[in-house]
């Protein structure tokens, strides 16, 4: 099934916390002047319109970047710097345009790193093809990211960072989470994976987090990281996204000290009832 379009929901909340979380793992890899190899199993468009058809449909923007770009001059500084990388990738004037996954890694790439982009939708394969196909160091594929991330790692620099975040239209797709962490850890122990996970109120999405755990508790040498972040109630019938949350695989070790208190101020920012709230959990230090 390949009926999910980003493009209805870029820039929404939980894009805030996935490419904040994203952000500052690959400003903590640039700290070294190795290259590393950024994975991204389901990259979408790499980019999309707050001024079209599909953003405009709901508008979820105005409740997620629209609220910290009016925010940034007062926000805690990871914020900020968020807030910059969007600004630049609509070149520094009002937000017209919403970066994906993909922008945000390329926005922070050096020519010693490098970008493997996979996604299935054929439109939003072709979109993104065309504008980061033939940049260096860049590789894109229209592939099933999940199957693709055997090809991919370990990276020859042994630094790496791969983003699994599929869309969760299916209920396949929640088992298969869960196997590509486990893939990408058996094939390079010290990846950073990043899950993203929406807030449902479904089994299947309230297991996965327990799942992740045990498997990066097996298998991750530096540990786990989970940042959950809610803002919304579902409805009458338990029907909506109350949230999302951030499954980090061996995190950085700063990434738990600039989240715990950040959460907390994201759900006060992004709130859309009074118990919002933002919760960090950590596996415990080796």
């Amino acid at each position: 099934m390949l009926a999910y379009r980003h493009g209805f929901h870029a820039g929404n909340h939980a894009d805030v916390l996935k490419h904040l979380v994203l952000a500052e793992v690959l400003t903590y890899m640039n700290d070294k002047p190795a290259g590393w190899r950024y994975v991204d199993t389901h990259a979408g468009a790499g980019g999309y319109s707050l001024e079209g058809e599909q953003a405009g449909k709901r508008r979820e923007f105005e409740s997620g970047i629209a609220r910290l770009a009016e925010r940034a001059a007062a926000a805690p500084a990871p914020v900020r710097r968020y807030v910059d990388l969007v600004r630049r990738f609509n070149g520094g004037g009002a937000l017209r345009q919403y970066p994906g996954s993909p922008a945000i890694a390329h926005l922070l790439m050096r020519p010693q790193d490098q970008l493997r982009l996979f996604e299935l939708h054929p439109t939003d394969a072709r979109i993104l093809a065309s504008w980061l196909g033939d940049e260096p160091g860049v590789q894109v594929r229209a592939a099933d990211g999940f199957e693709a991330l055997k090809s991919v790692l370990p990276p020859p620099t042994r630094r790496g960072v791969v983003l699994i975040d599929p869309p969760y239209e299916i209920k396949t797709d929640y088992a298969r989470a869960l196997a590509a962490l486990r893939e990408a850890l058996t094939r390079f122990a010290e990846a950073v994976v990043i899950v993203w996970l929406p807030q449902l109120q479904l089994v299947e999405a309230a297991r996965l987090p327990k799942r992740l755990q045990a498997a990066a508790d097996a298998q991750a040498k530096k540990g786990w990281l989970h940042a959950r972040l809610t803002v919304a109630q579902a409805d009458a019938r338990g029907f909506g996204m109350m949230g999302s949350s951030v499954f980090v695989a061996n995190p950085p070790h700063t990434l738990r000290a600039t989240l715990t208190p950040l959460l907390p101020w994201l759900a006060q920012a992004l709130a859309q009832f009074d118990g919002a709230k933002g919760v960090v959990e950590c596996s415990r230090a080796r």
